[in-house]
């Protein structure tokens, strides 16, 4: 039996930044906690025939699939934990875009 688990059978699930949620986000963080560089993006065209890049996290059922953007950067960047303990795990509505000001020169590709 081989130790390497086999990935094929997971679920994917494309996340843009607007439906993360706190478990995605901590997730990110865990498995990137000096933030992802291109060794870590997968690009891949989605059904419209747009070029993708994401960074890959999984769970026990599912590979999610995170778009990367200047946001995600700066959000996993000032993670702290603190900051979704009012909301439930798969709310994406507590993960709050960053002020565009608060990311400064860099550049949002979404």
């Amino acid at each position: 039996m081989s130790s390497k688990r086999d990935h094929s059978n997971l679920k994917r699930v494309i996340v843009d930044f607007k439906k993360l949620t706190p478990e995605v986000l901590k997730l990110l963080v865990e498995r990137y906690p000096d933030g992802y560089d291109d060794r870590n993006i997968i690009s891949f065209k989605n059904a419209q025939g747009e070029r993708i890049e994401a960074v890959e996290v999984l769970t026990e059922d599912t590979k999610y699939l995170v778009k990367i953007s200047a946001k995600l950067e700066y959000t996993m960047e000032n993670y702290d934990e603190d900051d979704y303990e009012d909301f439930d795990d798969d709310d994406p509505k507590a993960v709050v875009e960053p002020d565009p000001e608060a990311l400064g020169d860099v550049e949002d590709d979404d």
